[in-house]
């Protein structure tokens, strides 16, 4: 019987059947050891077979469908290459603030650069408007600009206040979407505000620390009552990136990507060549010094967190 994975805990999985039934369910043992180099190696969103058991409403995962794509991390567990964040995606949000916790442009760049290695359209929320003085509406501005400029979407919301939630329901309408960010960031909050039903916990930032506690500690798929699936995930304090090469990265910055045929060498590394075209367009203020950042960043393999 095929099924759909929507909600992990780590050994037990909940899978939507053909059926209709939602069946708790362990991996086959054998399954769990082939060839699997990620901490995970069913995620949400994965399509599987399952064979129910004995007692009502539990089953063996016997196979993993192809995938269409997947976002993937660098996992704290060092025995293992990485985590399978979900699967088969229709679209990736990053749900990003400015304060309280603080993302850095370092951090929403490795997100996008994992949903365009991926192939996943991505695009950025940016959440409590309700917080922000005027000084933090000029920094908003300013990030908007730079990813606008590359044809990232980018929204402003308030999932306290309730401010353009509408807009937001419509873009994840008949998707299957995945939302990620920082702990603290307000995920659960803006899910409660799309689909109340969700009743999804929340926590105040920790005054200590200003980072978020952890209210969602798996991943989950909630079926949306107006059309789709959205995939609420834990709040993420690092983005590693793997299984890009050096000599690939610059395919995942659009920006860069646009101009790398302009480049005197087929194998500029967009570093210190000459006649780089990617540098002059960094000279001439047609790519944000803070994306390049980043690209050096990832290309030596730098830190990864915030």
């Amino acid at each position: 019987m095929k099924g759909l994975v929507t909600k992990s805990t780590g050994s037990w999985y909940e899978v939507l059947a053909d059926d209709g039934n939602l069946y708790r369910c362990r991996i086959k043992g054998k399954f769990r050891t082939k060839d699997i180099k990620t901490t995970n190696p069913i995620a949400v969103g994965d399509w599987v077979d399952i064979a129910p058991e004995a007692e009502p409403y539990t089953a063996i995962i016997v196979r993993l469908h192809d995938r269409r794509n997947y976002i993937i991390r660098k996992s704290v567990n060092l025995s293992k290459q990485a985590q399978i964040i979900a699967a088969n995606l229709d679209q990736a949000f990053l749900v990003v603030t400015l304060a309280s916790p603080f993302t850095s442009l370092g951090f929403i760049d490795r997100f996008l650069v994992t949903a365009e290695a991926y192939d996943i359209p991505a695009g950025l929320i940016f959440n409590k408007l309700d917080l922000f003085s005027e000084e933090g509406m000029h920094v908003l501005n300013e990030y908007q600009s730079i990813y606008r400029h590359i044809g990232y979407p980018c929204y402003e919301v308030s999932a306290r206040n309730g401010t353009n939630i509408n807009i937001i329901k419509q873009l994840f309408q008949d998707k299957t979407t995945l939302v990620s960010g920082h702990s603290g960031v307000g995920k659960s909050t803006l899910i409660n505000a799309i689909y109340p039903q969700a009743a999804l916990r929340t926590a105040d930032i920790s005054d200590w620390s200003d980072k978020g506690r952890h209210t969602t500690t798996f991943a989950e798929m909630i079926m949306l009552p107006f059309g789709g699936r959205l995939i609420d995930t834990p709040g993420i304090r690092e983005l590693g990136i793997i299984d890009i090469e050096q000599q690939e990265l610059s395919h995942f910055f659009p920006e860069m990507r646009e101009r790398m045929n302009g480049c005197r060498f087929n194998n500029c590394r967009h570093i210190n060549e000459p006649g780089c075209a990617v540098l002059l367009a960094l000279e001439a203020g047609d790519i944000a010094p803070s994306r390049y950042d980043s690209y050096l960043s990832i290309y030596h393999g730098n830190d990864t967190r915030a």
